[in-house]
């Protein structure tokens, strides 16, 4: 090929491969459906808000939920509220628009922080399932063993976990030539989506997503059904009530890693087939996920209901002193 025409051709590719904004399609394209989702999911982004920040503000005032377990719960619900947040907003406010667009930066921002609080939560459900093995099968070593710097530790390990995970999975796809179609079927940028509208064959890369995703998300989901089965046999051989208490906390935090676990490993372990599933999927371990979490732990641990309790009548009476004359 003559030089000319050659740099002719990469002069061309160079300007198709710059994509300024991402179509995100949304949810539905009918204009009655979008009011109903706009006022259903204010409701709930507003409830996972106000769920998630009561049980924070919960632990930090009540001096009896200062335990290695409640710490790592409160962690939980801020990461819980982060990820709600990452995409729900923008979703309510594109329900009331025509132009559904992101940014390419926007949309590389979006999955990063998927991927950075999914990492992050993936180490602290581990966490939580160590604190309750300890709890339970070794009792007398427990405040020992899950020590204040233990638990910061633990914290802090799923945090930097969470950036590296998240900087892996963006290392090669924010250099992708991106030349159209930009449409991206969903309501948010997720990776094995978008890697879709490259101009490059991204078998390679999708191999990657699958062993950095799906495959741990799998191993960890895996060996926390083990070690979760392991408590629970050695619960069953005690009848007290204290067992019964930690069988319904475990029976809690293992509704949530089920609730987590199981639409990241259905959508990230096939990352080349496109379900109509998935977009349901999506919709839940992003907003109903967080929403929930914070209804189990409320509905099934009596320590933080009862604290609750007394967190509302404390601020119930300060309002009637404060109008009172």
């Amino acid at each position: 090929m003559p030089e000319s025409s050659r740099n002719q051709s990469e002069m061309a590719w160079n300007n198709q491969s710059v994509i300024r904004e991402f179509i995100l399609q949304g949810l539905s394209s009918a204009w009655e459906l979008q009011i109903f989702y706009f006022l259903f999911f204010s409701i709930v982004y507003a409830a996972t808000v106000l769920g998630n920040l009561l049980i924070l503000l919960t632990i930090v005032s009540e001096p009896r939920l200062h335990s290695p377990m409640y710490f790592l719960l409160g962690n939980l619900s801020f990461i819980d509220m982060s990820l709600a947040s990452f995409a729900t907003p923008k979703m309510i406010a594109d329900f009331l628009s025509e132009h559904k667009a992101i940014s390419f930066e926007g949309c590389i921002t979006q999955i990063f922080f998927l991927h950075f609080l999914g990492g992050t939560e993936i180490v602290l459900l581990i966490s939580m399932s160590f604190d309750r093995y300890v709890a339970i099968c070794k009792p007398l070593r427990y405040l020992t063993i899950m020590s204040r710097r233990m638990c910061v530790g633990l914290v802090t390990l799923s945090w930097i976990v969470g950036i590296f995970h998240a900087m892996s999975q963006l290392a090669f796809t924010v250099n992708l030539p991106f030349c159209g179609p930009n449409e991206v079927d969903s309501f948010f940028c997720d990776l094995p989506l978008v890697i879709k509208l490259a101009c490059v064959d991204t078998y390679i890369l999708g191999v990657f997503m699958i062993s950095t995703s799906g495959m741990i998300a799998l191993v960890c989901f895996i060996l926390l059904v083990i070690s979760y089965t392991v408590i629970l046999v050695t619960v069953r051989q005690h009848s007290s009530g204290g067992s019964s208490k930690a069988l319904s906390t475990c029976s809690a935090h293992f509704t949530v890693v089920a609730l987590f676990f199981g639409p990241c490993i259905f959508i990230y372990v096939w990352p080349f087939t496109n379900f109509p599933i998935e977009k349901v999927l999506s919709v839940f371990y992003t907003i109903f996920t967080p929403l929930l979490n914070p209804v189990i732990y409320t509905l099934r641990t009596k320590d933080v209901k009862d604290s609750m309790r007394k967190l509302s009548s404390r601020v119930f009476k300060s309002r009637k002193t404060d109008h009172t004359p």
